[in-house]
């Protein structure tokens, strides 16, 4: 593929990643059906498949930018001299990691039936349609109980369920953002907790996927230079777009429910389907 096109893929890839990465609808539900849409793929096997976890990480590090002050609260406090301090740097890295370990074991024994089997349009939609669904009961079931605003208070306990929660996010379409603060919810985090732990986790889920991506493919030096440059574009663009959409996220978060991604999953879904079934998608 000429590389000036390759790029310019890339650049609306990046785009989607950035808007899409920590709202409640699936970033990697997106790209595939996007990277469909619009043919983007690369003379390296398996190219398409490492470039959709590896533009994840522009990101992720618009997280680590915008979040940078509590990350290192974090480190400076990760031992703290007062008793009883609440802000154990420790304690909270130690919960992530509680958090991890489900979706890493599910993740490793089930990464390659996923990619097998689901990752297409039509179960992606699906998926879309009826996590759609799930949110709309979990909200309603469990975000107006008495919850814990804070999310370096989270126990081992509620860090578990989160991170089994977590695991519905290795099928494609149901969305990591959308699993974490469903499993907030039922361990008792608001939801505004719930959404900037789950920023948090994943910086260690990401950059630990894409780098198993990176070895199965064999790294970076086997691709093409379009290829380096398609997915320096998807990078930095999704990084720039992420950095804008963050923060908006989080202030609606304050003020409104998270129906309103519920829906949009479903009507997505639907679009997605009717555009499979008149031949716009390969399916």
């Amino acid at each position: 593929m000429d590389t000036m096109i390759l790029a310019i893929k890339s650049l609306i890839l990046g785009i989607v990643e950035g808007l899409t990465e920590f709202l409640p609808v699936s970033s990697t539900g997106h790209l595939v059906i996007f990277q469909n849409l619009i043919r983007f793929e690369g003379t390296t096997p398996s190219y398409v498949e490492m470039y959709t976890y590896v533009i994840q990480l522009g990101a992720i590090l618009a997280v680590v930018i915008l979040y940078w002050d509590k990350i290192w609260n974090t480190l400076v406090n990760f031992f703290p001299n007062k008793v009883g301090y609440q802000k154990s740097g420790f304690k909270f890295w130690l919960m992530v990691f509680i958090a991890c370990i489900p979706g890493g074991v599910f993740g490793i024994l089930l990464d390659d039936l996923a990619d097998e089997y689901l990752f297409s349009p039509v179960p992606i939609a699906l998926t879309l349609f009826f996590g759609g669904i799930a949110m709309i009961y979990a909200e309603n079931r469990f975000r107006d109980q008495k919850s814990m605003n804070d999310m370096f208070r989270i126990t081992a306990k509620q860090a578990l369920i989160i991170g089994l929660f977590q695991c519905l996010a290795i099928i494609p379409g149901m969305s990591r953002s959308a699993s974490t603060i469903i499993g907030g919810w039922v361990a008792g985090l608001s939801t505004v907790a719930a959404a900037e732990f789950s920023f948090f986790l994943a910086i260690p889920v990401m950059v630990g996927m894409s780098f198993l991506k990176l070895i199965k493919i064999g790294g970076i030096m086997v691709l093409t230079s379009s290829e380096i440059i398609s997915l320096a574009v998807g990078f930095i663009v999704s990084f720039i777009v992420a950095l804008a959409v963050i923060n908006k996220f989080i202030s609606y978060l304050k003020r409104k429910p998270m129906r309103i991604f519920a829906v949009y999953r479903m009507v997505f879904a639907i679009v997605v389907l009717l555009a499979g079934y008149a031949g716009y998608l390969a399916v």
